[in-house]
């Protein structure tokens, strides 16, 4: 496996992470910004020229409250970003080998367990946002080997989920969120970057992968699991009506969860380094 690494939405976490990691394996890594996404096809086909593998991340936040103009941003980002890249991607005469464009687990109903072939999805805001962003996507396959990176909360101690948490918890003012019972889907930021290499170096896995640790706990277990390891009480529950009054809709997010496990990364071999929860925290919050 050689060539270039393309990401677009390189600036969030993942997007560094997956910039660190590739260049540390010795990859010339170019970046996307957001301007670049607005070219003609022609121009960002030149952006990509070279690419070995393209990996698409780009989007607004989810975390923010649903207004209408913010349900717009958040879909128009993801939706219209890809087509772009997909245009330029058509009119390449050597488009990138792989194509893997970002969705997440929101896709699913909070009902039932889910592989990728559960065709069970969300009717909600955020099943509709990834619905699109993967039919966005799709097109591309007819040009190049397209993968869909479906997305749990990815751990990592200096951003995303866990990083805001962090200080409310080192303060003892950490709980579960609502009853506590909806599924808390993760991944380790480090099996992240190691389960994209994979995939680029497996030809054969094309479509959804779920990007899940294969263990499954809910939000209170994650709660106690980052408690134990900070060694601090977490004892303050987050009421589910105080949450919907502070972010709307949006709470949808924090309030419900989706079971889903990591079938095709285990059916083709892939090994986590981090399974167990409180290990993986352990390891990310380390002095």
């Amino acid at each position: 496996m050689n060539g270039m690494v393309v990401i677009s939405g390189a600036s969030g976490l993942i997007g560094r992470r997956l910039q660190e990691y590739f260049r540390e394996k010795g990859h010339l890594v170019r970046t996307i910004g957001r301007a670049e996404l607005r070219l003609s096809p022609a121009e960002l086909a030149s952006r990509l020229e070279g690419a070995a593998v393209l990996i698409n991340l780009a989007g607004a936040p989810i975390a923010q409250r649903w207004t209408a103009a913010a349900r717009r941003e958040i879909m128009d980002s993801r939706v219209l970003s890809t087509r772009s890249l997909v245009q330029a991607i058509e009119g390449m005469d050597r488009p990138p080998a792989l194509l893997m464009n970002a969705s997440a687990i929101g896709i699913y109903t909070t009902e039932g367990l889910h592989t990728e072939d559960s065709r069970s999805f969300d009717g909600g805001f955020l099943g509709e946002v990834c619905q699109a962003w993967e039919a966005a996507a799709q097109p591309a396959a007819e040009r190049t080997r397209l993968v869909i990176l479906r997305l749990g909360v990815v751990l990592d101690g200096e951003g995303g989920a866990l990083a805001r948490l962090l200080p409310l918890f080192r303060a003892g003012l950490g709980g579960r969120i609502g009853t506590g019972r909806q599924p808390f889907c993760w991944i380790h930021s480090g099996d992240l970057a190691e389960a994209v290499e994979f995939l680029w170096q497996h030809d054969g896995i094309r479509g959804a992968v779920n990007m899940v640790s294969p263990q499954r706990v809910d939000n209170r277990e994650f709660t106690r699991a980052l408690a134990r390891v900070l060694h601090r009480p977490a004892v303050l529950p987050v009421p589910a009506l105080a949450l919907k009054g502070f972010m709307g809709k949006a709470s949808a997010v924090l309030l419900e969860g989706q079971e889903v496990v990591p079938a095709r990364l285990q059916a083709e071999g892939f090994v986590f380094r981090h399974e167990r929860l409180e290990d993986a925290l352990g390891e990310l919050l380390a002095p």
